[in-house]
């Protein structure tokens, strides 16, 4: 199990989200959150005064994905949040260790399956 952290422009979202649909995979938690990069510091004006942005406006993704889930996760995300500038973002995949689905009580593989699938099903590349 693993859990895929993404950090993406938030422009980009509908997008991401719709590749993830369309690669079959659920259960997305989605924070904005601010952040800086790489991108070019930014200064505007606001009431007179002028001001430096430090911190860049983004959306963090967060999918608890199964081990053969991973792959076809980032794929979709790179594909559908990629512009090609500076500052379209990051994708980590951190271990899970344990994880339990708190309505029911199940645990690991069971618990980031989504309901009413074959927790045993493996997903072949597209």
């Amino acid at each position: 199990m693993k859990l895929v952290v993404a950090v993406v422009r938030p422009e980009r979202l509908p997008e991401v989200l719709e590749a993830l649909f369309r690669s079959d995979v659920q259960g997305v938690t989605i924070s904005r959150v601010q952040g800086h990069g790489g991108e070019t510091e930014r200064v505007e004006t606001y009431r007179g005064t002028t001001v430096k942005m430090e911190l860049s406006e983004k959306v963090r993704l967060e999918i608890g994905v199964s081990d053969h889930f991973v792959q076809p996760t980032v794929d979709a995300i790179l594909r559908s949040a990629r512009t090609g500038e500076v500052g379209d973002g990051k994708v980590f995949v951190l271990p899970v260790e344990k994880v339990w689905r708190i309505r029911t009580g199940e645990e690991d593989q069971k618990a980031v399956t989504p309901v009413g699938v074959d927790p045993h099903f493996e997903r072949t590349a597209p």
